[in-house]
């Protein structure tokens, strides 16, 4: 149910208005306040999903309420409710954050219109800071090894910078968990995360993905399309597995930090871009350098910051911890029961090489809520773990 705060000194108004709001939604709970002090009082006091506040009021008008709730980091949609002669006060109220105003007496249906629209835009804002909330726990870095506290405070330190960053470590270790965090934390978290496999992309679609291509540039481009660089314009662009990228490639991505510009495959136009790069490599690049197989200036331009993430084998105390969270998740996700597991199994566990890393471990967690008995026991994991 729905609850309205509705904020006017004008008793024929306020029943007016109730009137429409309770026969058009049985399900819009109305409270009323007969000025400006009794509303703002309400609001500190109570969770409301839509304010309905009169601009002109004794003690406290309008355009003080909604500023103090803005202040006191109440955040809430306000719809002002204006006389003749006060439109430029509500265009004030619109540029304090208010989501629209309504001229008195109010219209039926422009009234129930704003109503309707003030709310769904409050679900929807809802929702999108849940969605967030989920994204965030899904990178959420787990583990109090030594070796993981430090990759943690290298994210602390370097995220708020513009630094460019070179992630290292085996397959399956998270790398990707550590760009996400470097994000996340960053003045661009509010901008595109954009994520390149280079390893997954053939070498002859690499610069068409990384910095698009006009129609008829080749067989297939029957369109124009903009690149990854373009999409992450004022965000963070993830160039994962990057030493699986073509020679070509790497000159072209040399040529866009140096000028922060792209051209796009069939085009001789530069288009400015202002990207933070993150790199991500399991491949020792030094000796692919030493190789021929990686430029040495792209190395130095991407590795101002180098991150190594560990592998599990090098931090097994925390297996326990991440076996709770891989738990946690996957009953969240996937509704699988939630089972414990014998200190015998975990200490089984973490006997184990762990060649996978951290993703493996996850599988084999997954594999055992669903095959393994509850307890999880030491005879489960020699029947379901890795042999």
């Amino acid at each position: 149910m729905a609850k309205i705060l509705l904020i006017e000194d004008e008793e024929p108004i306020r029943r007016v208005m109730v009137r429409i709001l309770q026969d058009e939604n049985a399900t819009y709970e109305v409270t009323e306040a007969h000025d400006g002090s009794k509303g703002l009082s309400a609001l500190k006091k109570n969770d409301f999903d839509l304010v309905l506040c009169d601009i002109k009021m004794p003690k406290k008008d309008g355009i003080e309420v909604l500023q103090e709730t803005r202040n006191q980091n109440i955040h809430v949609p306000f719809i002002m409710l204006t006389g003749h002669g006060n439109v430029d006060t509500a265009v004030e109220a619109m540029k304090l954050g208010a989501h629209d105003f309504i001229p008195k007496p109010p219209d039926l249906n422009r009234l129930l219109t704003a109503v309707r629209n003030a709310l769904e835009i409050k679900s929807l804002k809802k929702e999108n800071t849940a969605l967030k909330k989920k994204i965030a726990k899904r990178h959420t870095i787990i583990g109090d090894a030594a070796s993981i506290k430090k990759v943690h405070e290298l994210i602390d330190k370097v995220a708020p910078t513009d630094a460019r960053v070179l992630i290292t470590g085996e397959n399956g270790t998270g790398k990707e968990l550590v760009a996400h965090n470097l994000h996340q934390k960053s003045h661009r978290s509010k901008a595109p995360f954009v994520e390149v496999n280079c390893a997954a992309i053939p070498s002859e679609l690499i610069e068409s993905e990384l910095f698009g291509h006009l129609k008829g540039a080749f067989t297939s481009a029957v369109k124009d399309r903009p690149g990854k660089f373009e999409a992450a314009n004022g965000g963070t662009l993830f160039l994962d597995e990057i030493a699986d990228m073509s020679l070509a490639a790497q000159a072209k991505v040399l040529r866009a930090l140096q000028e922060h510009k792209v051209q796009r495959v069939g085009s001789d136009k530069d288009i400015a871009v202002e990207v933070r790069v993150i790199a991500a490599t399991n491949k020792n690049l030094k000796e692919e350098i030493e190789a021929g197989r990686f430029r040495e200036d792209l190395f130095h331009r991407l590795a101002v910051i180098i991150i190594d993430v560990p592998p599990l084998s090098k931090r097994k105390s925390d297996i326990p911890m991440l076996i709770n969270h891989f738990s946690k998740n996957l009953v969240e996700e996937q509704g699988i029961e939630l089972k414990s597991f014998d200190v015998e199994a975990i200490e089984l566990l973490k006997a184990y090489p762990w060649s996978g890393n951290v993703r493996e471990l996850r599988n084999v967690v997954e594999r055992l809520l669903i095959l393994g008995d509850n307890p999880v026991s030491v005879e489960n994991i020699k029947q379901f773990a890795p042999k």
